[in-house]
């Protein structure tokens, strides 16, 4: 059976990117930064919506999510489950909210609703979040094309990350968001045909029908959807509810995704996107669990020794050294040396397509927060001065996706048992959280705060929630949260910004 070789990989790599720049240099005609920005608020919302897809899921996703099952069987589909309801939401309370104000970046509206301290605040935490979660993700695409290309030349982590970003800052420095939404198109498309195809091939190997295919991975221990012992961070009810809040913050409240939606060309074409997108995203995520449960069974059919890494742990007090299996590993792993090739170059097409397709958009959102929201570029009068704010900053984010990016690999390789799709969620609940009581607080309540303490309350929220984390088994018998420490973390902003009411009333 052929197998993906260093070279063939490179091909792969070099091919789909070239296409991109194609992309790139025709939609960069006659743009300027209101291109970058906003892509002239003319994009098709079925394109965005398409798009969006592979934003969303990410490399996380295609790695991450199949990986986990091992340990997490479907739960994950419980936070998806409550997806629905937070993509509702934005449909119906965030949108309309954004396209009356009229915003290009949606922070804008904290400064109109509480003043500057709340507007840069509000804007720093989606610049810390933005900067975690992108770089998670360019984490994942680094770590496969090491494994499929530059371990085999000998090319060193740190320098694959270089290259990882510096092919994304070539197709995306001259027009932005304008460039992403078609890049996006693509790169969805590949997202999920990498992930039918994988779930083809593997059934085809294993000699099954789709009859068969859907019987064994409803038999196997990997199928468990629905948990309801409330002391167990997979509890249905925690998992929907921050499943609604996660997509919430990290679609919602997130310049990153919601610059795409404001780049339609009316409300109710925003809308559309948001609905349809949703439902896609559900049975997308469906079909990657169920690769996870095919993976595993795979394995264990032809004898495959899965990737691990030696862990010392305490039993019965007694440290014992313990193999344990690097779920975010299992796929490439399989893609790459056991797999056949075709199944092989779709995994590759996937990976890339579904971790640059979130990474660039993150890298252009960066750019565009930091230009609006800390340098006030849509002052300026001069278009001349504003692109080289912009290609400045540009690059300066780059820099800092690949300082982050070599900083997590650092981490990792301390701590070989952590899961990359439990970390960006744990982190998002940390960071995200006071965006999630900035925004509750402005649209539910009529009160005005007392703007120049709002950046203390946003630094203390994540402190009390790490702490209530960290001890919340004593404090509530026995009770563990999960990633609906988001909610709490959002809970204790609002009441922090409720203690900072004045009498007077917002405008």
């Amino acid at each position: 059976m052929r197998k993906l070789t260093p070279e063939l990989v490179f091909y792969v790599v070099v091919g789909y990117f070239l296409v991109l720049i194609v992309i790139s240099f025709f939609t960069s005609r006659n743009s300027n930064t209101q291109s970058f920005f906003s892509a002239n608020k003319r994009s098709p919302w079925y394109l965005v919506a398409y798009g969006m897809i592979g934003a969303t899921l990410s490399g996380v996703t295609f790695i991450s999510v199949p990986g986990a099952v091992l340990n997490d069987q479907f739960a994950y589909f419980q936070i998806v489950i409550g997806y629905l309801l937070g993509y509702f939401i934005i449909g119906v309370v965030l949108l309309p909210l954004y396209y009356r104000l009229q915003l290009v970046s949606i922070y804008g509206y904290l400064e109109q609703r509480f003043g500057f301290w709340s507007y840069k605040t509000g804007a720093f935490y989606f610049l810390v979040s933005r900067i975690i979660g992108a770089s998670f993700r360019l984490f994942l695409a680094a770590t496969v094309l090491q494994i499929g290309l530059f371990d085999a030349w000998g090319v060193a982590f740190w320098q694959t990350t270089i290259i990882s970003v510096l092919l994304i800052w070539v197709y995306t420095y001259r027009a932005g968001i304008k460039t992403i939404v078609w890049t996006d198109t693509l790169q969805t498309t590949f997202l999920i045909l990498a992930a039918v195809v994988s779930v083809y091939l593997i059934k085809d190997e294993l000699q099954w029908s789709y009859g068969t295919l859907i019987q064994n991975v409803q038999e196997s221990k990997f199928s468990k959807v629905f948990y309801w012992d409330l002391n167990s961070p997979k509890n249905f009810f925690k998992q929907f509810f921050a499943g609604a809040s996660i997509a919430v913050v990290m679609t919602g409240l997130d310049q990153d995704m919601m610059q795409k939606n404001l780049t339609c060309p009316n409300i109710k074409d925003a809308q559309k996107n948001v609905f349809w997108f949703s439902i896609v995203l559900v049975i997308v995520n469906l079909i990657f669990l169920t690769l996870g449960a095919l993976l595993y069974i795979y394995a264990t059919e032809k004898g495959i020794v899965l990737p691990a890494k030696d862990v010392t742990v305490m039993k019965d007090g007694v440290e014992t050294v313990i193999q344990q299996i690097q779920t975010d590993k299992v796929f490439p792993t399989l893609a790459f040396k056991h797999f056949g090739l075709t199944t092989g170059i779709f995994f590759l097409l996937g990976i890339i397509a579904a971790t640059y397709s979130s990474a660039d958009s993150a890298l252009t959102a960066l750019t565009t927060s930091f230009c609006v929201d800390f340098l006030g570029v849509n002052d300026k009068k001069e278009e001349r001065e504003k692109r080289r704010l912009v290609k400045q900053v540009h690059v300066g984010f780059s820099v800092v996706l690949v300082l982050v990016v070599v900083l997590f690999k650092a981490i990792q390789e301390a701590n070989p048992d952590s899961n990359v799709i439990g970390s960006l969620f744990t982190a998002a609940g940390y960071t995200y959280g006071p965006l999630l009581g900035l925004f509750t607080f402005g649209m539910i309540t009529k009160n005005a705060v007392k703007d120049r303490w709002v950046p203390l309350v946003c630094i203390l929220s994540p402190v009390l929630s790490y702490v209530l984390n960290l001890y919340s088994a004593e404090l509530f018998n026995g009770f563990k949260f999960g990633f609906e420490i988001l909610i709490v973390n959002g809970l204790i902003t609002f009441i922090g910004l409720w203690l900072l009411s004045t009498n007077k009333k917002a405008l």
